[in-house]
């Protein structure tokens, strides 16, 4: 099973897979736990595909862009504030911490985003 790397932390392997189990009784669960996935998978692509634009690729060209200029923003307050050579005060690690915050919120709709086309729940025209 392959995964997807995001800024959040994911297993390899996310699915119970048991092992003493007789092969038949394996079989009826693998066949159960893939039920199951497809259930979320049409629920997934009915709700998302109703709160979602048409999307096309200058949509993710738009994120892209906010999610690097969030990036330039958040890198340009930590050399600002480095100039002085003096320990950071609250404050600035503060409004650091909201320039990084934005950015790693942004990357992780951009990936959001992704996973939802690569799965199947919007398409891209």
């Amino acid at each position: 099973m392959s995964s997807i790397q995001t800024g959040t932390y994911r297993r390899q392997r996310d699915h119970f897979e048991p092992q003493d189990i007789d092969p038949q009784e394996q079989r009826r669960l693998r066949g159960l736990l893939e039920q199951i996935d497809y259930a979320a998978f049409v629920a997934n692509r009915e709700v998302v595909g109703q709160m979602m634009p048409a999307l096309t690729a200058a949509n993710f060209q738009r994120l892209a862009v906010m999610a690097a200029t969030a990036r330039a923003k958040w890198v340009a307050e930590g050399l600002r504030q480095s100039e002085s050579g003096a320990p950071s005060t609250p404050d600035q690690i503060a409004r650091l911490t909201s320039a990084r915050t934005a950015f790693e919120e942004l990357v992780e709709v951009y990936d959001g985003l992704r996973r939802m086309v690569e799965r199947g729940y919007i398409t891209l025209k």
